[in-house]
C-alpha cells in the first residue's frame, strides 16, 4: 500500500512539473502585468508545432543529429513564441492595459485566430498577410519618423489600414490565380502530428517496482531550468529591475526614466517565450494539434491563482499540489489506500476517472480560495495598491 501510494506520488509530481511548466509563462503575463492572455495555450501550441519542424529537419539530416534535436528546438520555440508574443503585446495588449475584461476578450479572439491559421491556412492568405504587414507596419514606421506624428496618427490609421488591406487581398488573389495558391497549404491542416522523442528520452528509470519515464524527468529537469533561469533574471538582472519596479510603480518608474514600453513588450515577450518552451515539452507527451494549448490553459491559470498572483514559488507549489491531487485521485490510488475505512474508499472511487478528479479538484479550490482568496502566497506590500 506504501508504494503504491509513493508510486501515485511520483507520477503525480512529474504531471505537476508538465503543468507548472505551463503555468510558468502565463505565472510572466498574468501575475507581473495583470494581463489575462487567453492566447497563452495558442503560443504553446506554436512552440510545439515548431518542435515538430525542427525534427523533421534534423531527422532529414540523419540519425545522429536527430538525436541532439530537442536542444535546437527548445530555443526555436522559445524565440517563435517571443515574437508572436511581441506582435501580440504590440498589436493589441497595448492599447488595454489596467482593462483585464477586454484583455480577456481581444486574446480570447486571437487564440480563435491562431488555431484556424494552422488549422486552414492556405499559402495564398500568408501572402496577403505577410503583404499586408509589410506594407501596414513599414508605412507606420516611416510616418512616425516625422515630427508631427502624433497630429497625423489618427489619419495615418485610417489611411493606412484600408490601403494596405486593398493591396494585400488583390495581390494575393492575383498570386492565387496564377500560382494556384488557394488549394495549398503550407503546414500542418486540422489533423494532428507526432513528435518523436530522442531514443535515449524512450524508456524510464527504475525506482522500486515502477518507472520514471525519461521524458517526464526531462521535463522536470527543464522546468527547474526554467524557474532558477527567471529568478536571477527578475531579481539579479538591470531589465528584472527595471521590470519588478513598473509593475509595483509604473508612474513612478516612467519619472525615474524607465522605458514602460519597452518593458512591457520585454515581459510579454519573456511569458510567452516560456510559452513556447512548455509546447516544446508537452509534445514529447503527445501528439500535437490545433487544439493542444486548450488542454492546458484552464489548469495554469488555476496554478497562478492559487499560488498566489505574481509569485514563483506559490505557482510552483500549487502546480505540484494541483498535479498530485489530480493523479491520486484521477487513478484510484487514494480509493485503494482508503479501502479499510469503506465510506471514505466509496467516495474516492467514485471520482476515480480523469474528468471527475478534475471536478474534484476545482471543488477543493474553490473552498481553498474562500479561505485564502489571494492564494498560498498572496502579495504584500505596495505591490498590492499598485
Amino acid at each position: 500500500m506504501v508504494q503504491l501510494l509513493l508510486e501515485g506520488i511520483f507520477n503525480g509530481i512529474s504531471i505537476g512539473s508538465v503543468l507548472l511548466i505551463a503555468a510558468l509563462g502565463l505565472a510572466i503575463i498574468f501575475g507581473l502585468m495583470g494581463v489575462i492572455n487567453m492566447a497563452h495555450g495558442e503560443l504553446m501550441m506554436l512552440g510545439a508545432y515548431t518542435t515538430f519542424v525542427v525534427q523533421n529537419g534534423f531527422r532529414a539530416m540523419g540519425d545522429s543529429f536527430f538525436e541532439v534535436y530537442i536542444f535546437f528546438a527548445l530555443p526555436a520555440a522559445f524565440i517563435v513564441a517571443a515574437i508572436m508574443g511581441i506582435i501580440l503585446e504590440r498589436g493589441v495588449i497595448r492599447f488595454l492595459y489596467g482593462r483585464p475584461l477586454e484583455t480577456l476578450l481581444a486574446t480570447w479572439g486571437v487564440s480563435l485566430i491562431l488555431q484556424q491559421f494552422v488549422r486552414s491556412v492556405s499559402w495564398q492568405m500568408v501572402a496577403g498577410l505577410g503583404i499586408f504587414a509589410l506594407l501596414f507596419f513599414g508605412g507606420w514606421w516611416l510616418l512616425s519618423r516625422r515630427p508631427n506624428f502624433v497630429q497625423i496618427r489618427k489619419w495615418a490609421i485610417s489611411l493606412l489600414f484600408p490601403l494596405s488591406a486593398g493591396i494585400a487581398i488583390t495581390t494575393g488573389a492575383i498570386l492565387g490565380n496564377i500560382f494556384k495558391l488557394a488549394v495549398t497549404q503550407p503546414w500542418f491542416g486540422a489533423q494532428n502530428v507526432d513528435v518523436t522523442a530522442p531514443s535515449w528520452l524512450r524508456g524510464g528509470l527504475p525506482v522500486l517496482n515502477f518507472q520514471l519515464p525519461y521524458a517526464r524527468l526531462f521535463i522536470m529537469g527543464l522546468t527547474a531550468l526554467c524557474i532558477v533561469g527567471i529568478y536571477v533574471f527578475l531579481q539579479r538582472s538591470p531589465w528584472g529591475l527595471r521590470i519588478r519596479s513598473v509593475t509595483q510603480n509604473r508612474t513612478m518608474s516612467a519619472c525615474l526614466g524607465i522605458p514602460t514600453n519597452q518593458v512591457d513588450a520585454l515581459t510579454f515577450a519573456l511569458g510567452s517565450g516560456l510559452a513556447g518552451v512548455a509546447g516544446c515539452a508537452i509534445s514529447l507527451l503527445g501528439s500535437v494539434g490545433p487544439n493542444t494549448g486548450q488542454n492546458y490553459i484552464v489548469d495554469a491559470f488555476m496554478v497562478v491563482v492559487v499560488g498566489g498572483v505574481g509569485k514563483l514559488v506559490g505557482s510552483l507549489v500549487a502546480a505540484l499540489s494541483i498535479g498530485t491531487l489530480n493523479y491520486l485521485i484521477g487513478s484510484g490510488t487514494l480509493a485503494l489506500v482508503a479501502t479499510p475505512i469503506q465510506p471514505v474508499a466509496d467516495f474516492f472511487t467514485f471520482f476515480a476517472t480523469t474528468s471527475m478528479a478534475k471536478v474534484m479538484v476545482f471543488a477543493f479550490i474553490i473552498a481553498f480560495l474562500q479561505i485564502r482568496p489571494a492564494g498560498i502566497f498572496p502579495q504584500k506590500g505596495r505591490t498590492v495598491d499598485a
